[in-house]
């Protein structure tokens, strides 16, 4: 029999070599992810409640010496259970702590004489109005009102938010004068007291402890000198507190 030969045109045989590369491509692009074990794709697993914050593990963390130095305390000073927060005035995340986990915090553990809550500042640079808020806090200490000027400054960037926590607020000095104002503090007193900034290195003195027991962002807290990291919600600090309670 004669042999056939099949005649393919130029234009043909370029069109049928690029769709071959094309492939050739698409192949070793496909193999290297798989065989590589990596994919650009990422699976989100939502928490309950629609809460994306990072959920206790399980695992017991370490054991951090932190001094709670001559920072406010709300509860009984003699509590079994002490928890240090490292927070800033500014930050979303501390606000968020405060009006979604300390209420519950505070009815089940703090008001009951079973646990402390001190308050140490932690301003993290990229919040301009964080150090002067925690000065803020300090000046209205020395008036007995620490924790009403504590709530307040995170109520009122609640209002300027919309009525929830949704991003970071900006102010001015002037606002948290007009707040110690509303609160009912003597208006001279405080405003000399923060425009002296005789607490700037009360607050610095804070940040430096928080970063020596590791702290790298805000809030943080140590339960009896456990570890916990982030707006977390009231279930990470149940598990710790009962822990150190049992």
């Amino acid at each position: 029999m004669a042999d056939e030969t099949i005649t393919v045109s130029k234009s043909t045989f370029r069109a049928l070599t690029y769709v071959v590369i094309i492939l050739l491509v698409g192949v070793a692009f496909v193999s290297g992810y798989v065989l590589g074990g990596k994919t650009t794709a990422q699976v989100v697993v939502q928490q309950p409640g629609g809460d994306n914050t990072a959920q206790p593990t399980g695992d017991e963390p370490a054991v951090v010496q932190v001094s709670a130095d001559d920072d406010a305390v709300l509860g009984n000073a003699n509590a079994p259970v002490t928890i240090i927060e490292f927070s800033d005035f500014q930050c979303p995340y501390c606000r968020k702590f405060w009006q979604d986990t300390l209420p519950q915090l505070k009815s089940e553990y703090i008001d009951t004489g079973k646990a402390k809550l001190v308050f140490r500042d932690f301003p993290l640079s990229f919040h301009p109005m964080a150090p002067k808020t925690a000065e803020a806090s300090q000046c209205a200490k020395e008036q007995g009102k620490y924790w009403e000027m504590h709530d307040k400054m995170f109520e009122e960037q609640n209002v300027l938010d919309g009525g929830t926590v949704r991003t970071t607020i900006q102010y001015t000095v002037d606002d948290l004068k007009t707040w110690a104002s509303e609160l009912g503090l003597n208006a001279d007193a405080f405003n000399s007291c923060l425009d002296s900034g005789r607490y700037i290195q009360e607050v610095q003195k804070d940040f430096s402890d928080g970063a020596a027991a590791g702290v790298e962002g805000t809030p943080s807290f140590f339960v009896n000198g456990r570890k916990l990291v982030g707006a977390q919600p009231f279930a990470a600090f149940k598990q710790l507190i009962d822990a150190e309670l049992a």
